[in-house]
């Protein structure tokens, strides 16, 4: 059995939930908190020993490259979050081919390595973004999360979907699907995120053990932001993207703590590493 451990790295300000009230072109006018944020997940790992891949958007390696050689310097994986957080199928395939050149360009500078790793922004994977990433060297992407419970996910319809969390969707190209319980046939979302703060942790540690005895295998995901109760609160929103956002981040952290003492997590590249 084994536990893979992911990190989108975004800041508060550059989450969907907040769209309504925060443009694009505001970013750069909102304090930042992702380096702190982020620091806090290093400690946490560092001292329960466990190591993570993580997500990095461009827009953040840009502006706060010593993160990026943070994380790396400290066993962790990079990957590609996309630069922008746009949802990929938003954009047209050449846009997306930029985009995501300009982000691992701009990671492997940061860490004289290449990343082969890819997650898109909100799950929002596409069949054609799949062929862009594998012409582009990836050699993995962890974007896939079938259930029924969110509105902005993407689909694949053209490639054969595995009952395995991870499979081969190309040869030597890794799909690496995000965790749900399914019950009675309805996949219920099981890897984190908001998900991991609104259950309570003994119901949501249960779902995981159900999940390694099906699969023998458990993706989790979490956001820097979400250990960050103190963010500025933003209230010209609709009321289920603030219910998404704000719901028990006092109790991340030591929600965290707890899943890291009952579980040894992996980063995703060593997995991929065996396979290919």
């Amino acid at each position: 059995m084994k536990t893979f451990l992911s990190v989108d790295v975004e800041d508060w300000f550059q989450v969907d939930n907040l769209k309504q009230a925060i443009t694009r072109d505001s970013w750069d006018g909102n304090v930042s908190r992702v380096e702190r944020n982020v620091d806090v997940i290093l400690d946490l790992l560092d001292k329960h020993d466990s190591s993570a891949t993580f997500f990095v958007l461009g827009w953040i390696a840009d502006r706060f490259p010593q993160v990026v050689k943070k994380i790396h310097q400290q066993g962790h994986e990079i990957a590609c979050h996309g630069y922008n957080h746009d949802l990929v199928y938003s954009l047209t395939p050449e846009s997306f081919r930029q985009d995501v050149i300009k982000t691992k360009n701009i990671l492997e500078d940061s860490i004289g390595e290449k990343i082969i790793g890819y997650r898109a922004p909100n799950f929002s994977i596409t069949d054609w973004a799949i062929d862009v990433l594998i012409s582009l060297g990836f050699k993995y992407d962890s974007s896939l999360f079938l259930t029924v419970a969110h509105n902005r996910y993407g689909k694949l319809k053209d490639y054969k979907v595995s009952n395995h969390s991870i499979f081969e969707l190309k040869k030597n190209f890794y799909q690496v699907m995000l965790s749900n319980v399914d019950i009675a046939g309805i996949k219920l979302p099981w890897s984190g995120g908001f998900y991991f703060r609104f259950i309570p942790y003994q119901i949501f540690k249960r779902g995981i053990n159900k999940i390694l005895n099906d699969k023998g295998i458990y993706i989790f995901y979490i956001h820097p932001w979400e250990f960050d109760p103190k963010q500025p609160r933003v209230k010209k929103i609709d009321y289920q993207y603030k219910f998404r956002h704000y719901t028990n981040l006092k109790k991340t952290e030591s929600k965290f703590g707890h899943l890291l003492t009952d579980y040894k997590f992996l980063p995703i590249r060593t997995v991929i590493s065996e396979l290919i």
